[in-house]
C-alpha cells in the first residue's frame, strides 16, 4: 500500500462523505426530511464519478475494489456515529435511499475501473 492509495481511499472517501454531510445539513431546513438524501443522490453520484475519473489514476480492478470497500465502510461508520448517534432520527435513519446511498457508493469505482480499461 502507497502513500497515494491511503490519500485516495481515506481522504477522497472522507471528503467524499464530508461533501454528502454538509449538503445534508444545509438542505435539513429547505428540504422535506424524507427528501433530504434523494437530493443529494444525484449530486453526490456526479462528484463521485468525476473523481473517480479524474483524481484516481490507478487502472486495476483491485485497486477500485480495494477503494470500493473502504469508501463504503467510512460512509456507514462515519453515517452512524455522525448522524444516527449524534441526531437520534426519530423515525429512523436507514431507508432505501440510504441503502442506495451505500450500494452507488461500492459499485460506482468498480463500474469506473471497467469503464476505463
Amino acid at each position: 500500500m502507497t502513500k497515494q492509495f491511503y490519500k485516495d481511499a481515506f481522504g477522497w472517501g472522507f471528503i467524499l462523505w464530508l461533501i454528502g454531510y454538509a449538503l445534508g445539513i444545509l438542505l435539513f431546513p429547505f428540504v422535506q426530511l424524507s427528501m433530504v438524501g434523494w437530493v443529494i443522490m444525484p449530486i453526490g453520484t456526479i462528484i463521485t464519478i468525476w473523481i473517480l475519473i479524474k483524481k484516481i489514476k490507478k487502472n486495476t480492478l483491485q485497486y477500485y475494489a480495494l477503494l470500493a470497500v473502504i469508501w463504503t465502510l467510512i460512509a456507514i461508520i462515519f453515517d452512524y456515529f455522525f448522524l444516527v448517534k449524534l441526531f437520534k432520527p426519530v423515525d429512523g435513519y436507514y431507508k432505501l435511499d440510504v441503502y442506495l446511498y451505500y450500494t452507488l457508493t461500492f459499485v460506482l469505482p468498480i463500474i469506473v475501473s471497467w469503464r476505463k480499461k
